[in-house]
């Protein structure tokens, strides 16, 4: 059972008619268990509704979206004097704060966090006067589906709660994938409301996997490798505030996600990265935003877990208490600079180079077996046993590909303007539709040279990578093509939506594969006639077609490479074919 949009708006007017609220109203079945478990979903409308009548001066309740499984999204709008509103909020130059909890639903630590954190500021014990300068927005569970797929073993390698949800959506998509592509629901409604608050901090909470060790949690910060100059400086000053305030709470944490280069071996080290921005802190930096990843350690017991998330939820309330105003106005000078990017190179992907430093790092004992099980090493560690590991880090980041960002913008032909607008519009991008053709426009046009399609698909899609470069062509553009200009704040995502290049770029994703099907075909015996047609006709041809058959044993051995060299050559050939659709421009049509 669930509650729907009709049984929520019920239990807001029941309690809000109450005088007054008990104390247990306002906590969780986690508290009240001492967090041994964690409640069902059907306990997060109720508990916003509470927090509402118990706060009517500092708590909204809403629903922001549907589930495809018929749930309601729901979010709490946390602030004092009154700026419950996108345009009440951007009004009073308040910083809003995005913090949500059960993106991966069995990493459920934020949603009952998140209320025990709320609880206090409200109350006024921790992060006094924060709510008077700031809005706070509280989304408990993003994937709702995936919450209540509530299990005992949902996470074998998680210690506690003793059930919890699903990592992935109803529809078996993983939220955390899906930033550019939008194909979920629940990421369409998610990205509606990140356009209507534009939050600052988008804070996302999880639950890390891997290997054991002492660590509590870890903060992953974006920008801080990449994008904007300006907001690099104030997601380091983040990163650095984050790691004080947790180690005053006798926390471990770490600046950087603990994830072996090579798997299940400690000695192999660590390797920081920019992640592409299907993942959520990556997608925040790319709207020139300060994205934030909690990560608390799996193998730490649920109340441990809860703690350092509470922790690490009042920390970032406080810091953005004392540097909100910094960040407001280092995200505005990106945007302005976003808009001046035409006719730059952009990085679109990053790597780590140099030469690693060794760091002492917080582990336990263990031991490297080969397994009888699997044929292969594995690692056994002894939790009685601390031990301090030292090992490598490599931390040096840079691009590993850059993009030209066209003068003006990008053309989207006609015949692919709704599917291409459709995410437009999700992620809040400009564009506008030509209402004229372009006959002979003067344009950049891609062409593969190569393309790799993944065997298996992957978040319900067939990857494509391709490799080719980008030539002036002139092409005709037909009315209802679509101009989308890169003087825009963001810019950064349109690139990283339209580069063909760019690692979660929709043709990355597969929404442009059939450009790179071939459609027609020659009969060989039509082929052959055509190619002593050519070869007589062209005694070039005749030498460069000798030279390869000399040259390379697997065309001279292949029918279909020898008679594609002549079909290639004919007017007959898919001029299209490989030819990425969208187009670049460097004047604005």
């Amino acid at each position: 059972m669930f509650l729907s949009r009709n049984a929520v708006v019920a239990v807001l007017a029941t309690l809000l008619s109450l005088p007054a609220l008990a104390a247990e109203a306002l906590t969780t079945v986690a508290e009240r268990s001492g967090f041994l478990e964690t409640g069902r979903y059907d306990e997060v409308p109720t508990l916003c509704a509470a927090y509402a009548a118990k706060y009517p001066d500092a708590v909204r309740c809403e629903t922001f979206g549907t589930s495809p499984e018929g749930r309601p999204m729901m979010l709490m709008i946390v602030s004092r004097g009154g700026a419950f509103t996108a345009g009440a909020a951007k009004a009073d130059k308040r910083p809003v704060l995005l913090i949500q909890g059960g993106i991966h639903a069995g990493e459920i630590d934020g949603k009952d966090a998140g209320f025990l954190a709320l609880r206090e500021m409200l109350d006024g014990k921790v992060a006094k006067g924060a709510l008077d300068k700031l809005v706070l927005l509280f989304v408990p569970v993003f994937n709702v589906d995936g919450h209540e797929r509530f299990g005992a073993w949902n996470r074998p390698n998680q210690r506690g709660p003793r059930e919890m949800g699903w990592r992935t959506t109803a529809q078996n998509l993983n939220l955390n994938r899906d930033y550019v592509k939008a194909d979920a629901p629940e990421m369409q409604a998610m990205l509606g409301l990140i356009q209507r608050w534009d939050p600052i901090l988008y804070a996302d909470l999880h639950v890390t996997d891997g290997a054991q060790f002492e660590h509590d949690v870890s903060f992953n910060i974006e920008p801080l490798h990449g994008n904007d100059d300006d907001l690099r400086a104030q997601g380091k000053a983040l990163r650095a505030g984050l790691l004080k305030k947790l180690t005053a709470a006798v926390s471990l944490p770490l600046g950087f996600y603990p994830s072996f280069v090579e798997t299940d071996n400690p000695a192999s080290g660590f390797e920081e990265g920019l992640p592409p921005p299907r993942f959520s802190h990556a997608y925040a930096a790319l709207r020139n935003r300060i994205g934030l990843l909690v990560e608390t350690h799996a193998w730490k017991d649920y109340p441990t877990r809860v703690r350092i998330t509470r922790n690490s939820i009042i920390a970032m309330v406080e810091l953005a208490q004392q540097q909100g105003q910094r960040w407001l106005a280092a995200a505005a000078s990106a945007d302005a600079r976003s808009a001046q990017l035409g006719g730059q190179a952009l990085a679109v992907s990053w790597e780590a180079f140099g030469a690693a430093r060794t760091i002492a790092f917080r582990g336990y004992a263990y031991t490297r077996m080969l397994s009888e099980i699997s044929g292969q090493l594995v690692t056994r560690y002894d939790e009685t046993r601390p031990q301090v590991w030292n090992i490598p880090l490599r931390d040096q980041i840079r691009p590993s590909l850059e993009v030209r960002v066209p003068k003006a913008g990008y053309l989207v032909p006609a015949a692919l303007a709704a599917m291409v607008a459709e995410k437009l519009v999700l992620h809040g991008i400009r564009y506008r539709t030509l209402e004229q053709p372009l006959p002979a426009a003067k344009v950049d046009a891609f062409r593969a040279d190569s393309v790799e399609r993944t065997a298996d698909s992957f978040e319900g899609r067939q990857l494509l990578s391709l490799k080719g470069t980008w030539q002036p062509e002139t092409r005709a553009i037909p009315a209802g093509s679509l101009f989308v200009p890169i003087a825009q704040p963001l810019a950064r995502v349109a690139v990283a939506l339209l580069d063909p290049q760019a690692p979660d770029a929709l043709a990355a994703w597969g929404f442009f594969t059939a450009a790179f099907e071939r459609k027609e075909y020659l009969e060989d015996y039509v082929t052959e006639d055509i190619a002593r047609a050519q070869l007589a006709a062209d005694p070039a041809l005749k030498a460069a077609f000798a030279a390869k058959l000399a040259a390379d044993p697997a065309f001279a051995a292949s029918a279909a490479l020898r008679l594609a060299f002549f079909a290639r050559r004919h007017a007959s050939w898919d001029e299209r074919l490989n030819l990425y659709p969208v187009l670049r421009s460097d004047t604005a049509p």
